[in-house]
């Protein structure tokens, strides 16, 4: 049966007595839908499953984005992985993604729903697993904003660029990422969207500007949007309610530490589906 315990926390429960390997029931995605609404990010723990089954859970959600890396489930295009495990000389998944706070897919025309992982492989010293995911609370986000802020934004929009985010990490010490080509700009082109979202499940309010990918703030000046940009809190979040990594308190961003077999809505090694 399935059962939903909450974290306690400002995000995050616990998804109990699902079997992610078998299709799921209309009864219990629908329970999954307003979970996530109310919880910002659920986890399943203790799962044992293929790309395959990753990928068709994660198609529940919306249509599946392929990235524009190669490192991907062979036969599977929709999961990427994320690892910096490298085999025979070459890794065998992305080494440096997520590094910065961002919103998955914001880039897009489509506002990006859902963002799933799935740890595979995970280091461990002294017994305790090394690494997690941040995410953040973009309701409280926009709940904590001044006021006059809200005024000021209220009906803004933010131009949100891939190659941003990429050029980021091709600057940290060590990145082998080479430029995106002519061709992989083309699929990702700048968007627009309004800073202020209506929460597709919830209908509230929540903060959709995140540093990874926001580049300006189109209705002010140039000055005034990098100022308002740069602010601690205005800028971070996406659609589903969550940021994964925002300049928020930390208030906001309960962490998820990654163990082997644990599934996250919203793990080094581990496979990710955006949609």
């Amino acid at each position: 049966m399935l059962d939903i315990v909450p974290t306690g926390k400002i995000l995050g429960a616990d998804v109990l007595g699902l079997d992610l390997s078998r299709p799921l029931s209309d009864e219990d995605f629908a329970a999954l839908l307003e979970a996530l609404g109310r919880h910002g990010v659920l986890r399943f723990p203790r799962q044992s499953i293929t790309p395959a089954h990753l990928r068709d859970f994660s198609a529940r959600f919306g249509g599946l984005q392929r990235t524009v890396s190669d490192a991907n489930e062979p036969g599977i295009p929709e999961v990427s992985i994320l690892s910096n495990i490298v085999e025979n000389g070459k890794p065998i998944g992305i080494a440096d993604a997520g590094q910065d706070w961002h919103t998955d897919m914001s880039y897009n025309a489509t506002v990006g729903f859902v963002n799933v992982l799935y740890a595979i492989k995970v280091p461990r010293r002294d017994g305790r697993a090394l690494g997690s995911t941040s995410f953040a609370n973009m309701h409280a986000a926009y709940d904590d904003l001044p006021e006059d802020l809200k005024q000021l934004l209220a009906n803004a929009t933010a131009t949100h660029d891939f190659n941003k985010f990429w050029e980021n990490m091709r600057s940290r010490p060590g990145s082998t990422r080479p430029p995106l080509t002519p061709e992989q700009r083309a699929k990702r082109p700048p968007s627009t969207h309004p800073v202020f979202l209506d929460h597709p499940i919830t209908g509230r309010k929540v903060l959709y500007c995140n540093p990874g990918y926001a580049i300006r703030i189109n209705e002010l000046d140039a000055q005034q949007s990098d100022e308002v940009l740069e602010r601690p809190r205005p800028c971070a979040g996406d659609g589903s309610g969550n940021s994964a990594r925002p300049r928020a308190r930390p208030r906001f961003q309960p962490r998820r530490t990654r163990t082997p077999g644990r599934r996250i809505d919203g793990g080094r090694r581990r496979r990710e589906v955006g949609t």
